[in-house]
């Protein structure tokens, strides 16, 4: 192996460490510090550390506590340079010394308190002092560790737009000294919304990864789930919490039986169910029960999470009820309308009432804007056409998905799709 070699496989290493302990570093000194933009600023210096340091020294036998040590110096290092410091700050700086000599096994402390810290975080960055669509990228960014591109094409909005709302929202938090802490009663339920949605992106992104080569991150669709988990301790009486853990729980369940032996994916359709979790599926449909009970049957999540249930409580692919798919899905678009959700309505309407009919709820979005660089877009034209046998035009936007595809394990589907119709045309 060459040096170029190793010098490569130890900066996808630091990567890949990166990705996951990054909310746990910024939860850290955020706690610490006080000042949550300063803690994500001392974790990218962690971070610039490690890219300098492991190729020459070689990756440490525990990357994550090496992470966490360099960050908490960084962050000792500027309490000390503050020289109008508080005896409170005395006190924390001599605390962090005595937790760097002594480091606990990082991998080892990932607890439910972690859990709590992420939560608190995120709370933290959804203030309502900042517009709820900054409050959703800031934590996107810091939590999700998504990069801007990434947040800019969850919301299928031009990537500046997304970098101009981190930018404002930084400098707002750091003029405004706001505490870092999870709020109770009435300040609880001003932020609980934007919370939820936090949540409902970071599972997302851990469900079907936006980027990379990966097409699962499982690692993010746990702490959504953790998260979920204590959400619904802290508000048990508000039927979207409900609603959103039983979306998660009910699409998590599919989680072993969504990639084949070399990470591939395998679509719904295919998936072999008797790998579906039912302990999960079980959970989710308590969750989805309790949200109806507390009256929030027709929420956003608890929606999505009732179409979840309809495939969970089929036995069969052949068996789903894609009439009442349908149906959900219409309710949705009414309550939160949507080119994206108009174009998983138009799969469920393919099946329930054919592929032409799907094809027509599809061309009355295809125009819209926010759909124009969505690989899914071309990718259901695809299935359509194919269904309706224009083998050709269903190959060609297969091949205009693959094109559009940032992931590289669906980038590759849409182009195994697209070779298999151009056998069959030929």
């Amino acid at each position: 192996m060459t040096a170029a070699d190793i010098d490569q496989a130890v900066r996808a290493t630091i990567h890949a460490t990166w990705r996951v302990v990054q909310p746990r570093l910024i939860a850290t000194l955020s706690r610490m510090l006080r000042d949550v933009p300063l803690a994500e600023e001392l974790t990218q210096d962690a971070l610039v550390a490690a890219l300098e340091a492991w190729p020459g020294m070689g990756v440490p036998d525990n990357p994550g506590a090496w992470l966490m040590t360099t960050a908490k110096r960084r962050a000792l290092d500027h309490l000390r340079r503050g020289k109008m410091l508080s005896d409170k700050h005395d006190m924390l700086a001599r605390d962090m010394l005595q937790e760097q000599e002594t480091v606990p096994d990082f991998d080892a402390a990932l607890d439910d308190d972690i859990g709590d810290e992420l939560l608190r975080l995120v709370f933290t960055a959804c203030h309502p002092i900042l517009s709820r669509e900054a409050r959703v990228a800031l934590a996107l960014r810091m939590i999700c560790g998504l990069t801007t591109s990434e947040i800019a094409r969850a919301y299928l909005v031009p990537e500046t737009t997304i970098s101009q709302r981190i930018v404002r929202a930084k400098r707002t938090l750091s003029n405004s000294g706001l505490a870092y802490e999870t709020p109770v009663g009435e300040a609880l339920s001003e932020r609980l919304a934007s919370v939820l949605e936090v949540v409902y992106l970071i599972f997302n992104e851990g469900y079907l990864a936006a980027r990379g080569e990966e097409w699962l991150r499982p690692q993010l669709c746990d702490e959504a789930q953790r998260m979920g988990r204590v959400l619904a301790g802290l508000a048990p009486d508000e039927p979207e919490v409900h609603g959103l853990v039983a979306l998660m729980d009910l699409n998590a369940s599919r989680t072993h039986a969504r990639t084949d032996a070399n990470g591939d994916p395998i679509l719904l359709m295919d998936q072999d169910r008797t790998l579906w979790d039912w302990l999960q599926i079980r959970r989710g449909l308590r969750s989805l029960e309790l949200a109806v009970e507390l009256g929030g049957g027709a929420g956003f999540y608890a929606l999505q999470a009732a179409i979840a249930a309809c495939h969970a409580r089929a036995e069969t692919a052949a068996a789903t009820n894609w009439p009442r798919i349908a149906q959900l899905y219409a309710e949705l678009s009414r309550l939160v309308p949507s080119p994206v959700i108009e174009l998983n309505r138009a799969v469920a309407v393919g099946m329930a009432e054919g592929p032409q009919a799907g094809l027509d709820v599809l061309d009355a979005v295809a125009g819209a804007p926010a759909l124009a660089a969505y690989h899914h877009l071309p990718a259901v034209r695809g299935d359509l056409l194919q269904k309706l046998g224009r083998l050709t035009e269903a190959r060609h936007a297969f091949e205009a998905a693959a094109h559009l595809a940032t992931n590289e394990r669906e980038r590759a589907l849409m182009r195994r799709r697209a070779a298999a119709l151009d056998a069959r045309t030929i």
